[in-house]
């Protein structure tokens, strides 16, 4: 029911609306011009994009424009200009259209007033005539200043320009066939990394034409602190590993660790037996300032890390996976692409009904890879399947939903934080993606006495045409013809039982198909230490069902666990763990000593808000972490899986 005071407010608007306007029915509101639909075909003239990226203090980037107008579109009257909203990789409308402002477009040295679409609020229509042969944009990119606004891309020492949030298109054309000159002026002395090439680098570096698909697939990591490390394998190929960072030291690297890189791009290459670019480009930003990232093009991918990345080589080792998974990404996902997620510019809306091959089988071997290159070893790589493994075999939200359907998740929630993410699942199509793959190969290696495993896959499915950076998109029967032309077996029913169905436990038959079973133990493997310490945080997941932090704040917390059937919620703070102030020890001790005492529950005093409360969770089965053993007298495939290939 509204307030008094909203009635009386209403109730005040309507004595001062005259009566004949009161009683008149709203006229329908006239719609907007109709936006060219994007047809294949050459954009006549040469677009250009010039973004100053130097406001390091204000975080802002100023960028001039220039449009071509076609005669067609002077003819017409109008141009429709497109600010990019579904930007690959991101399976979403993620384009920052609020950080766009002070438009101004000019023709001539005359001001021409645009117009927004009231229905596509990423267009703009502008009156054009024979006399507007060019369009002149000036506006502003007000990036976020802090973490709460959204990614930080610019800082003191780091710049992360992506071409997409700082430019506008021509409507009416696939962007494949718009050409543009881009260029880019950065602070002093800084350097840049990039998969656009330029004749000279500078402080103002005017890059080579590309297309506007390959413009927006190639961003730049540009930073105060950098430096470049040859990764270029045996195909002599050039790949580069470009590091940007907060702090000179970061950059530290030893050749051994650079090394590890290089054996990447070895083992990735002789996995996919090709290659789709004609150089590559691993941006690492190394920061605790610039937002944290992970993204794929073509010609290079967007990556961040721990500060001490390098110079903390032993600890940093859970998330050196990464670089594997987005390097995959060049073959699949950005050349070998699911059918739904192709578009023809970057307003069209995309479906991911098959990320589970994008993402799913590039988690696999992102994992995979890590461990064959030596940036992890087998045992980390094993230790972080095993708690991959574990997180999804218990998490609840799986009684109602199967995995196909986390596929419209980038839409739905678009990583919005979840009340519940346990239940309601989000996004599980990359790790148990992952697991459903992990299945599939070592079903293959037992069906065809280990003659055949998903490596052949991956040599026959994403090694097509090497050299071409044409997408090759594919289907859900391709993928199962595939499959069956490495190893005949119904792949179909096995794809569709763990994608479409209600499964009440996570697909593990590629552990024991592999020679490990899953269990629990009392000690936590060393990936659960080192992520713990990576964010300050207590992770009980398997015990109590929660995570906490160094202060009591309670993290993420498994639906149905212990401490939800107790009460306890996500974001309350334990102040007190029996009857002593609460240190994450003090809680770790509390679920030891309840396991020697089935009579003594965990009691913790509870804070939300002005709210504290007492609760009492009847948690007898000690501390819980999992871990993959060996299953005695079976091949150990797993291992097999995990070694370098020569």
């Amino acid at each position: 029911m509204p307030s008094i005071r909203t009635l009386v407010a209403l109730a005040t608007f309507t004595s001062l609306v005259p009566p004949a306007l009161a009683q008149s029915q709203p006229m329908p509101l006239p719609m907007p011009a109709a936006i060219p639909e994007p047809q294949d075909r050459a954009f006549p003239g040469t677009m250009t994009v010039s973004v100053d990226a130097t406001d390091t203090l204000h975080h802002v980037m100023s960028i001039h424009e220039t449009v071509p107008v076609p005669k067609e579109v002077q003819q017409k009257g109008e141009m429709v200009l497109l600010y990019p909203m579904w930007i690959p990789g991101d399976h979403s409308p993620t384009g920052v259209i609020e950080q766009l402002a002070s438009l101004h477009v000019q023709s001539n040295g005359r001001t021409l007033d645009w117009k927004r679409d009231t229905v596509n609020v990423a267009a703009f229509h502008i009156p054009v005539s024979a006399s507007t042969p060019t369009l002149d944009l000036h506006f502003q990119l007000l990036t976020p200043i802090s973490p709460g606004q959204g990614r930080v891309v610019m800082t003191p020492s780091i710049v992360n320009v992506q071409w997409d949030q700082v430019s506008l298109y021509p409507a009416g054309y696939f962007t494949r066939g718009i050409t543009v000159q881009p260029s880019v002026r950065i602070p002093h002395g800084w350097q840049i990394g990039s998969a656009l090439r330029a004749g000279v680098y500078g402080d103002e570096t005017h890059f080579n034409a590309t297309t506007f698909n390959t413009l927006v697939d190639s961003p730049i990591f540009a930073g105060r602190y950098f430096r470049k490390f040859d990764l270029t394998g045996p195909d002599h190929v050039p790949v580069s590993l470009d590091v940007v960072a907060d702090e000179p030291d970061s950059l530290d690297a030893t050749p051994s660790q650079i090394a590890a890189h290089q054996n990447l791009v070895r083992q990735a290459t002789t996995l996919f037996a090709s290659h789709h670019y004609d150089h590559y480009d691993f941006l690492l930003a190394l920061t605790d300032e610039l937002g944290s990232i992970g993204l794929e093009h073509h010609q290079s991918s967007e990556n961040s890390a721990a500060p001490g990345y390098f110079t903390e080589w032993d600890k940093t080792f859970p998330e050196r996976d990464l670089l594997a998974h987005e390097y995959t990404h060049s073959w699949n996902g950005k050349y070998r692409r699911p059918a739904d997620l192709w578009a023809p510019n970057f307003n069209t809306p995309q479906r991911g009904s098959m990320l589970w091959v994008y993402e799913g089988q590039t988690q696999y071997w992102g994992n995979v890879l890590a461990a064959r290159t030596g940036l992890v070893t087998k045992d980390q790589g094993f230790e972080a399947l095993a708690y991959m493994a574990a997180s999804y075999d218990n998490q609840t939200g799986r009684q109602w939903r199967p995995l196909e359907d986390t596929t419209n998740d980038p839409v739905i929630a678009q990583r919005a934080p979840l009340s519940w993410r346990d239940w309601q699942r989000s996004e599980d199509y990359y790790v148990e993606g992952q697991l459903v793959w992990l299945d599939a190969d070592a079903l293959i290696r037992k069906l065809s006495n280990d003659h055949k495993s998903l490596d052949d896959f991956a040599k026959a499915f994403f090694g097509t045409n090497s050299g071409s950076f044409v997408v090759s998109p594919y289907q859900f029967d391709d993928v199962v013809a595939t499959l069956n032309s490495v190893q005949p077996y119904d792949w179909a029913k096995f794809l569709h039982d763990r994608l479409d169905t209600i499964q009440p436990h996570a697909p593990l038959n590629g552990l024991t198909n592999g020679g490990y079973k899953l269990v629990y133990t009392s000690k936590p493997t060393a990936f659960i230490k080192a992520s713990e310490a990576a964010r300050h945080t207590t992770d009980l997941s398997f015990s109590l069902g929660l995570t906490v932090n160094a202060t009591g704040h309670v993290g993420r917390e498994h639906w149905m666990s212990p401490a939800f059937k107790a009460g306890l919620v996500p974001g309350v703070t334990i102040v007190a763990v029996n009857d002593m102030s609460f240190t994450p020890q003090r809680l770790l001790h509390a679920v030891t000593d309840a396991q020697k005492d089935p009579k003594q529950d965990i009691r913790l005093i509870v804070k939300s808000g002005d709210h504290v409360t007492t609760v009492s969770i009847p948690y007898h089965d000690g501390l819980r972490y999992p871990h993959l053993e060996r299953i005695a007298g079976t091949p150990d495939r797993l291992s097999e899986i995990y070694s370098a290939r020569q």
